[in-house]
């Protein structure tokens, strides 16, 4: 894992690279700062090997902050000024995303740590990826995780969610493995920010399994049968939500052949 620090006195900005950094599976997340002095104490006390920096910033500017660093960790600058790129790059700053960036944009720039951070330590970029693992799981070794339902507490696999329902405070977990949705305690924010990559949260109320996505038509995807499902089952469709559509249509532009 890479150890990451966000810095920038915008707090949506820095919100949407905290979110972005999260669906890295190579990330770990160490501090997400305001300014740049608040980034200097972090830096003091913990290990940082890459940081998302905003240029533009009051008291002390992302450049200046970066030009200081005895040991400078691997850079990205994201800013909304293109003038700054090319001072960027003099500080050996291995990327620069002008904003607003997508998470496409957010991706390559992710890559390019990875390979710049398995040059430093010696590493092939292949290497670095096999070391490379899922977001913390609270100490759960394997892909699963456990929840509390009827006053009891069960394992699922990570891999058998098909997708997650959110209802006010409680979720429903619908499994393959299961006709039954299992529901528990939990935030859909703790949900999304616990699953790996090949979930995403397409709606306020819905986080898909993408691997279970068979058709998108129109503003919905639409799930393939589930395995606990016997004889001839109605399709389950999820809409995608206004505030969804960029991150989805991203993911699927990757994976999309034609036009």
């Amino acid at each position: 894992m890479i150890k990451v620090l966000a810095i920038d006195d915008e707090p949506l900005a820095l919100q949407q690279v905290v979110a972005y950094i999260r669906k890295i599976p190579f990330f770990e997340l160490v501090a997400q700062c305001q300014s740049a002095l608040e980034a200097r104490e972090v830096m003091e006390r913990e290990l940082v090997e890459a940081i998302f920096c905003d240029i533009n910033m009051p008291d002390l500017s992302g450049m200046e902050f970066v030009k200081q660093l005895p040991v400078r960790p691997v850079i990205v600058f994201t800013t909304a000024y293109s003038e700054y790129a090319i001072e960027g790059y003099k500080v050996d700053a291995v990327d620069y995303l002008l904003k607003p960036f997508s998470f496409m944009d957010f991706q390559r720039a992710a890559a390019k740590v990875r390979k710049s951070v398995a040059s430093a330590s010696g590493l092939q970029e292949d290497e670095q990826l096999a070391s490379d693992v899922l977001p913390d799981r609270q100490g759960v070794a394997d892909d699963s995780i456990f929840v509390k339902t009827d006053y009891k507490t069960i394992r699922i696999s990570i891999s058998d969610i098909r997708y997650v329902e959110g209802m006010s405070e409680y979720l429903k977990l619908y499994l393959d493995s299961q006709p039954k949705p299992v529901i528990t305690l939990l935030s859909m924010k703790k949900m999304e920010e616990f699953l790996p990559r090949n979930f995403m949260r397409i709606h306020r109320s819905y986080i898909v399994n993408l691997d279970r996505v068979q058709e998108v038509n129109k503003n919905r995807v639409i799930l393939g049968k589930a395995k606990s499902q016997e004889g001839p089952a109605d399709d389950v469709y999820l809409p995608i939500g206004d505030n969804y559509k960029e991150q989805f249509n991203e993911y699927l532009s990757t994976r999309l052949l034609g036009k």
